[in-house]
Order: C-alpha cells, then structure tokens, then sequence
C-alpha cells in the first residue's frame, strides 16, 4: 500500500514523510543566476539564494516625530532610502528575492537589555531613551507594537514578507534571523536601512562572520552620522566584508534576460 507523503519544514530545508519513510534529500529549488555589477567586481549570484535586509526604517530613525529628531538630530538623511526601496523592494519581490523587515522591537520590561546598551542611547539617565514615551505623542521608544519601532508609512511591508524584532545594534544577535536564513536556504543577503555605519553595519559584519555573502545596496542605505562614517564604511565592506553596490545596478540586472538565468 502506497502511503501519503507530507511535508515538514520549510523548503529547502524540508522533508517529505509517512508512517514509513522519512525522505531527508531535501529537493532544492531551481536556480535563478543573475550577473551584478559592484564597486569592485563582478558578481555570478543565485537569486533563489537571496534575500534583502532593510534594516531599521522606522518612525523613531525616519521621521520627524521619532526619537532620533527629539533628541536634535536632523533625519533627512534617514529618508533618503525611501524612494529607491520603494522603488527596488516590488522588482525584488517579483524575482523571488526574500524581503526581510529587521527592526527594533524591545520587550515592554526591557528586561533583555543591559545598562550598558541603554547607556548609549540615555547617557545621563534622565533624557527619552529606550522604553520612554516620546513627549510628542506618548509613543515608547524602539518599543514592539508602538508607533515609534512601527516602519515609516512610506515603506510598504506585504504579508509574505518577513518581520524579524531585534534588540541590539546586530539584528543577528539574540534574534532569529540566522536560522530563519538557514531555514530558506539564503545565503546571499543584500543590506538596507539606517543607520548604514551603525546598526546596518553591524548586522552585515555579523552575516560575514556566520558565513553569509553581503552587499550592502548603497542609495537604499544612509546615515544621519558624519560623512567620514559613511565612507569608512563603505571602504570596510569593500576591503573586508563584502561588495558595494546600488539598487540601479540591481534593477538593470532583473529587468535584462541577458543576465540571468533559471525561472523568473
């Protein structure tokens, strides 16, 4: 008697089982390989094998109510990535391309947080730091549900996307970003958001050390840091980390079947 197969997990990382067999091949899905230009070289990547993070493009970094503008800090450079994500994130989508949303959400009790981490952003202990109401409009700041950790309202998230909360500058640390990735099978990871010397910076050298390949898309990153952080980190990426490139080259590479390879 022929039994059903079912499937466990999440392809590619799945298996197909009955009462008598437990198939462990683990069927791979078909390659998708494109050619992309970067800063420094060529790419032969697997889009199948991709997935973008756009990191921290949230109301307390992005807009003008947030937390960042309360404490005097002038976040028009933050918005800068609006437009070309908005502009990449549909292209991306349309190729397969897993869109990961990675984004400050803290516990209501903080309780996962060190003093040390609150420190950098509360100084004095007497200022709006992390889990303090904006006095604009009450929100908590980086706080999960709330409207400052909420992405900024220009970004469009659609329910296939994937939501991950992180809690340090890295948001493969104490997260579960990595076995998400391992569990879609992406290996080649493109980077987003704000900000690029900081928090973006951080995650990409953490999916450098896990082993993960890392282009930093640079007109859907910024930062509201000095100009000299923004280019030691990109000299960083491109001499230690990975590759640099721009949403234009990313476009050129989806829209023109010369480059690329496999089903679409």
């Amino acid at each position: 008697m022929n039994l059903p197969f079912r499937t466990l997990g999440v392809a590619p990382n799945a298996w197909t089982v009955n009462q008598a067999i437990a198939d462990i091949t683990r069927p791979q899905k078909t390659p998708q390989s494109a050619i992309l230009s970067t800063e420094t070289k060529t790419l032969c990547l697997d889009l199948a094998k991709a997935a973008i993070l756009v990191i921290d493009m949230q109301n307390d970094f992005c807009h003008p109510d947030g937390w960042l503008a309360h404490i005097g800090v002038d976040v028009t450079p933050a918005r800068q990535p609006i437009e070309p994500l908005n502009n990449l994130l549909p292209e991306l989508r349309e190729a397969g391309v897993a869109v990961i949303w990675v984004n400050w959400g803290n516990r209501p009790d903080l309780l996962n947080i060190s003093a040390a981490s609150r420190h950098v952003y509360n100084p004095t202990g007497d200022g709006v730091g992390l889990g303090d109401p904006l006095p604009a409009n009450g929100a908590r700041v980086l706080m999960a549900g709330s409207w400052a950790a909420a992405v900024v309202d220009e970004l469009e998230q659609l329910p296939e996307d994937i939501r991950v909360d992180k809690y340090r500058m890295s948001g493969f640390w104490d997260t579960p970003l990595d076995s998400i990735l391992r569990n879609l099978g992406r290996t080649t990871l493109f980077f987003a958001g704000v900000n690029a010397d900081q928090c973006v910076m951080t995650t990409l050298c953490d999916a450098h050390f896990l082993g993960y390949d890392c282009i930093l898309v640079k007109d859907c990153s910024a930062t509201t840091s000095p100009d000299y952080c923004w280019l030691a980190t990109l000299y960083n990426i491109k001499q230690c980390f990975g590759f640099v490139t721009d949403s234009q080259a990313i476009l050129t590479t989806l829209n023109n079947p010369e480059s690329t390879g496999g089903d679409q």
